[in-house]
């Protein structure tokens, strides 16, 4: 047998010496990338002024004409039709665009050093203009409520992308290991329209997707045992599970199999976590009349002290949906009432943070999908759906307190004075939990994605 064509042993060892190293150091790379928590902590591309964040998602849409963006001219021509070169081009919801105008229903004063208009509606927000930024000039793409949701809170009106707690959790990791890194809360007359996308991981690993909290007994759902299983069977059953487990990502090196393996270990230590965190019943009598909290009632009053506790204990990202903002019809009683239910829940929160002297690296926000029109719909008490201007307002976290920025026109409709777009609000939240929203990518089907996509410019004036 001729073997002059054959590779020698020696001659492979002597060629490819560095090959072989560098396969087993990829190797050693992947076996270690495996194994790694995935919720560890993470330092961020520069220096962050938020560690956390509180969204106060108020789904539904607020009209920010009832609460936040007075207009004399509204009220005025008040029951006429709009001028016919504001509405050209206009595409509405569901109304005639051509439908007449509506004033609004209530009162307005201004309140602290920069003399925030705000309405009667708020008048517990009006105890802190000083330490907020109402940011009166935000604008976005979508003018129905699951695409409006999807985007503020994906960046895309299509499902499958990641949420920002996800991605807020993806670059930064966790700080407890005790609790999940991002947790969601809703109360109101319904779940978002978004449904659970709103808080998804999206094409990132699921590890990173909001985890549900109930508002009252277990938060999470079959968080107990059974009975017959203790802690010490609960304990072998799942090292056994952990084993398996372990085994097949280390042939695979699936990241899903991370996700089982860390979701299965927080699930027995929130045994121990989640009961003491859900008792509110030990805050001081003072902290729940502040919040306007009763132990064992759920509501936004409840979710807001929770949100509160859980930032307290590490997690990075809270969500609190509240959906019941969809004014059509029977706007001044339902305002009125949604109003009633959280004005002095989120005005406690930024209270409560900032004696606790935790405001400043927690970054709050509070905002719905889009705005409401200044043309009425449901005879002569409700508005319809607008992208093209409404009001949100922002906390802590290196926002610049006491900001009043974004003008509408006289009857606000458009915005015509420093315009933010809801990936412009997506870059400057990044940029505040120190990423250049550019470079936080994930690779997905061929390139790379991110929170802003294509899109998005820093609001420098709203950072501290």
């Amino acid at each position: 047998m001729n073997f002059t064509n054959n590779i020698g042993r020696r001659w492979f060892l002597e060629q490819c010496g560095v090959g072989l190293g560098a396969a087993a150091l990829t190797s050693l790379c992947a076996e270690a990338a495996v194994n790694a928590n995935p919720l560890a902590p993470k330092k961020p591309h520069h220096e962050a002024k938020a560690k956390r964040v509180i969204y106060l998602f108020m789904a539904g849409a607020p009209s920010h004409l009832e609460m936040f963006d007075y207009k004399p001219q509204l009220a005025k021509f008040d029951g006429t039709l709009p001028p016919a070169d504001l509405l050209k081009g206009y595409r509405a919801a569901f109304i005639n665009p051509n439908s007449k105008l509506l004033g609004p229903k209530f009162k307005f004063s201004k309140h602290g050093q920069n003399g925030a208009e705000l309405s009667e509606l708020l008048p517990h927000l009006s105890t802190v203009v000083n330490d907020i930024a109402i940011l009166k000039g935000m604008q976005t793409d979508a003018f129905n409520h699951a695409p409006g949701q999807l985007l503020m809170n994906t960046g895309s009106q299509q499902f499958g992308r990641p949420s920002m707690g996800a991605w807020v959790t993806y670059g930064l990791g966790a700080e407890t290991q005790d609790l999940p890194a991002f947790v969601v809360f809703s109360s109101g007359k319904k779940g978002p329209s978004g449904g659970n996308s709103c808080w998804g991981s999206g094409f990132l690993p699921t590890v990173h997707q909001g985890v549900q909290f109930r508002g009252s007994g277990d938060p999470v759902l079959y968080l107990s045992n059974p009975k017959g299983v203790d802690a010490e069977l609960q304990r072998d059953s799942l090292d056994a599970v952990k084993q398996m487990n372990q085994m097949r990502l280390d042939t695979v090196g699936d990241p899903e199999i991370a996700t089982r393996i860390s979701s299965f270990e927080m699930a027995f230590r929130m045994q121990s976590s989640a009961p003491e965190l859900m008792d509110i019943s030990k805050e001081p009598k003072h902290i729940l009349e502040m919040y306007g909290a009763e132990p064992g009632k759920p509501s936004f009053a409840n979710n807001c002290l929770l949100a509160r506790r859980l930032v307290e204990r590490g997690v990075r990202f809270v969500q609190l949906f509240h959906e019941a903002w969809d004014q059509h019809g029977n706007l001044v009683k339902d305002i009125q009432v949604n109003c009633k239910d959280t004005d002095q829940a989120c005005t406690a929160l930024v209270k409560d943070l900032k004696q606790r002297g935790m405001l400043d690296d927690t970054l709050v926000i509070w905002g719905g999908e889009f705005g409401r029109t200044p043309m009425v719909q449901g005879g002569s008490d409700g508005r319809d759906h607008h992208p093209n201007a409404f009001t949100m307002w922002m906390a802590g976290g290196g926002v610049k307190p006491g900001t009043v920025m974004g003008e509408t026109d006289e009857l606000g409709f458009n915005v015509v004075k420093e315009k933010v777009h809801v990936h412009d609000l997506h870059a400057t939240i990044m940029h505040l939990l120190g990423f250049d929203h550019t470079k936080l990518t994930y690779k997905f089907q061929g390139r790379n994605y991110r929170l802003t996509d294509v899109h998005g410019e820093l609001v420098k004036r709203l950072l501290a």
